[in-house]
């Protein structure tokens, strides 16, 4: 895998919190269309949705991660990934840094967030390597296949990515489940209650919208249609004690 330099690994994101960052590009390649990518080509940074699939690892992510941590204050948690994702599928490479990266930031006492369209690994579960006080959390906005392939074509499927969080959450982890964009019927026809009893474990729920696709939008009632699966997310969630964040 090529590698790119960056000077710095650790960053505040927009929404309040740290992050890291140690990919560019992902070959998920989610359609939805991925936020990251269009602003990496709007930087300059890719060029196309092609180059955006073929990730760079950041070279000196590890050396740059030892300094940051020793010259940052007030870093409380760190979450990988906004704009890639930690545990790529097809890129063990990634993942092994993404390990690494992990396994760093909790010796300093400090927990880890992650999100992932992959498979989390069966290691996340060891706490003698990893804060017990870390978060793994799956994206997951449907079951159906076809969904996925055409909208995450290059993400794990979507049984095995509930089966590796469910086994974290076995080995005593906290998981929690992301289901943003969560699409409307235009899309694909379904039942929320069916994709949030596959992941009924979890310690928190997530859920938006697809907010940002035109053709979602035009969905006749796609406002009423939103406020409804947010009222059945929460209703799932108080009834077994989950937390929840849901519009």
């Amino acid at each position: 895998m090529e590698t790119i330099e960056r000077k710095t690994l650790i960053n505040k994101s927009g929404l309040g919190f740290w992050c890291v960052n140690a990919v560019q590009g992902c070959s998920h390649g989610c359609r939805y269309p991925c936020h990251a990518f269009l602003l990496a080509r709007r930087y300059g940074r890719v060029s196309d949705y092609a180059a955006w699939r073929e990730p760079k690892l950041v070279g000196n992510a590890l050396a740059l991660l030892d300094m940051e941590l020793r010259r940052k204050r007030g870093i409380d948690s760190v979450h990988l990934s906004l704009t890639t994702d930690p545990f790529m599928v097809g890129h063990p490479e990634v993942t092994e840094l993404s390990l690494q990266i992990i396994e760093r930031v909790n010796r300093e006492g400090i927990p880890c967030s992650v999100l992932t369209k992959g498979i989390l690994p069966p290691e996340l579960a060891d706490v003698r390597r990893f804060h017990p006080d870390n978060t793994y959390g799956i994206s997951l906005v449907s079951l159906d296949e076809g969904f996925r392939a055409r909208w995450e074509p290059g993400a794990s499927p979507y049984a095995v990515r509930v089966a590796a969080a469910r086994a974290l959450h076995q080995g005593g982890r906290r998981t929690r489940v992301h289901i943003e964009p969560y699409p409307t019927p235009v899309f694909v026809k379904q039942d929320v209650n069916r994709v949030l009893e596959q992941v009924d474990f979890v310690e928190h729920v997530y859920f938006g919208g697809w907010n940002y696709n035109a053709a979602a939008r035009e969905f006749p009632g796609c406002a009423r249609f939103y406020e409804e699966q947010a009222s059945a997310v929460r209703r799932f969630c108080d009834a077994r004690g989950i937390a929840c964040d849901a519009g």
